[in-house]
C-alpha cells in the first residue's frame, strides 16, 4: 500500500489506500452483522462520531502478520445508520517524526462544529520511544465522508509528556469539553508508579495546552489507565447529553481500561478545581463497575445529536488461537453499538443494542408463556440460530424457595459461574439460553442466571459459560460472571442474546449487565447451530414470553464500489449547511484555526 505524503499549504495528509477484500471462501465465524474490516488485525475504536448525519467509525487496524508488534493505522468506515458501512482509506498512518512509529488511540471533539482529531502518536528517540499527542482535522468539510485528513505539521505535536510524567505511559486522549469559562479541556491516560492517572490538559484554541497542576482522577495501585472516557448523564431519562453539558441535571461518568477490563464509576465533576469525584459506594478498583463482564475492551462513546444518546464502541478480541487467526486471514470486531444512560437508583448504566439493528431481523418465531420443568430443554425452532436474535424474559421464583447467597461470592461472580456452571443445579437455576449447541450438545454456549436469596432480598447471577463452546482444545474458553441488583418492583427478569456466529453479546435484565463471548464451534455452525432455552434448577420456572429473529447480513461497501454523482453530494452538503445555520440562528463561522482548516 503506498503512503501518500504530499505537503501543501495546510499540512501533511494523512491518508492511505484501504486494505483489500477477504480472499478466503468459506469463514464460518465471520460475523454477518458486527463491524470487521474484511482481513487482517483490528482493535480500539478511535473518535466515532456523527457529522451531517453520517456515522464515522475510525478504528485500530494493522496488518495481521505483525500480531506481536507493527505499525498501527486509523482505519475508517461510514454509516448512515449504525448497522451497513461504506469502508474508506485510512484516514491517519504513521509519515513524520510525531508519529513515525505508530498511531495509537484518539478522540474526536468538535470545535464550533468542525471536528478535530486528536490521536497518540509513538515517536522514535534514542534509546527508546516515547508518545506525544498529535491532532489531524478534514482536509475538505464538503467532501460528505471526510475522507482525507491533514495533520498540520506547523502545530504537531500538540502536547508533549513533561519531566513528571512517564513517557512510555501517556496516551489516548478524551473527548473535549469545555468548561463555563470557554476553555477546552481533555484528559490522557497515564500512571505515576503503579498508580493509574488521567492527567487533565486545558487549552483556549485546541491547539496550544497547558498540563493542569492536579489531574481529573487518580487511583491508587491501579496500573496504566488506557483510554480515559468522560461525559455526563442525564439522572432522569434514556437521552445523552453533549459531553460538555453541566448542570444540576446531569452526572458524569468517568471509565478507564486496565487488567484487560473496562471499569466505570458515577460521580460528580466540579468545573472550578477540574477534579471527578465517585459518589459513595461508586468501587474506584477492579472490583467496580464494568461496561462488559466479557471480552471488551478500549471502549469509546460519542454523543449523537441528531437523536439525543450516547453511543458505547468498544474492541471485542478473539479467542481462538493466533494460528487459527493467522489462518482466517483476520483478528477482532466491534461489539455492536449501544445507546447507555443512568438507572433509575442513578447507580449504574444501562446498555441497549443500537435500535437501529432490528432493521435486520426478520422470520420471527414466538414462543407462548410456559412452565419449564427442572432439569428440561426446549429447542426453539424456526430461527437461524448462528445469526440471531432472541428475546426471553422469566418470572421470579418465591423468594424463599431461592437458594441462600454466601455472601463471599459477591467479589467473586467469574469464580463462581466456573464453579458453579451450567450443568451444576440448583434450586432457582440456571436457566436462560443455550446458543451455538450441536444436535446432541457436544457443544454449546450457555447463558443463564441464578437467583438467590440474600438476607431476604433478591440476587440475581448472570453467566456466559464457554466451558462447552467447541471442541477446539487451543480455544480461551473463559467463563464470565456478574452480579446484578435486582428490583421485582420495576426490573423484568430478561435475557437478550445477539448470536453472530463467533460472537454472542447478552444483555441481562433489561441491559443493567452485558457480557460479550467469542465461540468457535466446530460442529455448531452456520445451518448445523441450534438455540434452546433450559431450566436445569430442581424447581419449576415460567418463561413469560420468548421471541427470536434470524438476523440478516449487514450491507458493507468500499467507496469504490459507490456510485453517487458530485451533484448530489453537493445537494446534500447544501442541505446540512442551511439546517446547521439555522439550528444555531445565525451564519456560518469562520474557524479560527485559520490556514490548518
Amino acid at each position: 500500500m503506498a503512503l501518500n505524503n504530499t505537503v501543501n499549504h495546510h499540512g501533511v495528509e494523512a491518508s492511505q489506500t484501504f486494505p483489500g477484500n477477504l480472499t478466503q471462501n468459506y469463514q464460518p465465524y465471520r460475523t454477518g452483522y458486527h463491524f470487521q474490516p474484511s482481513n487482517n488485525w483490528m482493535n480500539d475504536p478511535n473518535g466515532p462520531m456523527i457529522y451531517n448525519g453520517i456515522y464515522h467509525l475510525f478504528y485500530q487496524w494493522r496488518t495481521l502478520t505483525g500480531l506481536v508488534w507493527s505499525k498501527k493505522v486509523w482505519a475508517h468506515a461510514t454509516s448512515t445508520d449504525l448497522v451497513n458501512w461504506i469502508h474508506h482509506k485510512h484516514a491517519i498512518v504513521s509519515s513524520e517524526p510525531f508519529d513515525i512509529e505508530s498511531v495509537w488511540s484518539g478522540s474526536t471533539t468538535f470545535v464550533q462544529g468542525k471536528p478535530i482529531i486528536q490521536y497518540t502518536g509513538i515517536i522514535k528517540t534514542v534509546p527508546w520511544k516515547y508518545q506525544v499527542q498529535n491532532m489531524a482535522v478534514p482536509k475538505d468539510l464538503s467532501d460528505p465522508y471526510l475522507i482525507e485528513w491533514i495533520k498540520p505539521v506547523e502545530h504537531n505535536p500538540v502536547i508533549k509528556p513533561t519531566d513528571d510524567i512517564n513517557s512510555n505511559a501517556f496516551r489516548d486522549p478524551t473527548t473535549g469539553w469545555q468548561g463555563p469559562d470557554g476553555i477546552w479541556r481533555i484528559t490522557i491516560g497515564s500512571k505515576v508508579g503503579n498508580d493509574g492517572v488521567a492527567f487533565l490538559y486545558r487549552s483556549a484554541d485546541f491547539i496550544h495546552w497547558i498540563k493542569a497542576e492536579q489531574p481529573l482522577h487518580s487511583a491508587k495501585e491501579s496500573g496504566m489507565w488506557e483510554c480515559p472516557d468522560f461525559f455526563p448523564v442525564a439522572i432522569e431519562g434514556k437521552e445523552g447529553v453533549d459531553t460538555s453539558v453541566l448542570c444540576p441535571s446531569v452526572k458524569h461518568v468517568f471509565k478507564v481500561s486496565f487488567t484487560s477490563h473496562e471499569y466505570y464509576t458515577i460521580g460528580s465533576y466540579n468545573p472550578e478545581t477540574d477534579t471527578y469525584t465517585p459518589d459513595e459506594g461508586s468501587i474506584d478498583n477492579d472490583s467496580g463497575l464494568r461496561f462488559d463482564y466479557g471480552k471488551f475492551y478500549a471502549s469509546k462513546t460519542f454523543f449523537d445529536n441528531e437523536k439525543n444518546r450516547r453511543v458505547l464502541w468498544g474492541w471485542v478480541n478473539e479467542s481462538s488461537s493466533v494460528a487459527d487467526d493467522v489462518k482466517k486471514g483476520w483478528s477482532g470486531l466491534q461489539a455492536l453499538p449501544r445507546t447507555l444512560w443512568l438507572s433509575e437508583n442513578s447507580k449504574q448504566l444501562k446498555q441497549w443494542p443500537v435500535e437501529e439493528i432490528k432493521q435486520l431481523r426478520t422470520e420471527r418465531v414466538s414462543l407462548p408463556s410456559q412452565v419449564l420443568a427442572g432439569g428440561s430443554v426446549m429447542e426453539v425452532p424456526g430461527v437461524t440460530a448462528s445469526q440471531a436474535d432472541v428475546d426471553v424474559i422469566f418470572e421470579l421464583p418465591k423468594l424463599e424457595d431461592c437458594d441462600i447467597m454466601d455472601p463471599n461470592w459477591v467479589a467473586k461472580p467469574q469464580l463462581l459461574c466456573s464453579l458453579e456452571r451450567a450443568s451444576v443445579p440448583g434450586k432457582s437455576g440456571p436457566f436462560g439460553l443455550l446458543a451455538s449447541a450441536s444436535k446432541n450438545f457436544e457443544e454449546q454456549t450457555a447463558i443463564f442466571f441464578r437467583v438467590f436469596n440474600h438476607q431476604n432480598n433478591y440476587v440475581v447471577f448472570m453467566c456466559s459459560d464457554q466451558s462447552r463452546s467447541s471442541l477446539e482444545q487451543s480455544n480461551d474458553k473463559t467463563t464470565y460472571g456478574a452480579f446484578i441488583d435486582f428490583d421485582p418492583k420495576h426490573d423484568k427478569l430478561s435475557l437478550r442474546s445477539l448470536i453472530d456466529h463467533s460472537a454472542v453479546q447478552s444483555f441481562g435484565v433489561e441491559g443493567k449487565a452485558v457480557i460479550t463471548a467469542r465461540v468457535y464451534p466446530k460442529l455448531a455452525v452456520d445451518n448445523e447451530a441450534l438455540l434452546y432455552v433450559f431450566n436445569n434448577g430442581t424447581e419449576n420456572l415460567k418463561m413469560s414470553s420468548l421471541e427470536a429473529w434470524s438476523m440478516k447480513k449487514a450491507e458493507i461497501k468500499y467507496l469504490e464500489d459507490l456510485k453517487i454523482s458530485k451533484s448530489q453530494v453537493q445537494r446534500r452538503i447544501s442541505v446540512f449547511e442551511l439546517l446547521d445555520d439555522q439550528r444555531k440562528g445565525g451564519s456560518p463561522f469562520t474557524f479560527t484555526m485559520g490556514a490548518i482548516m
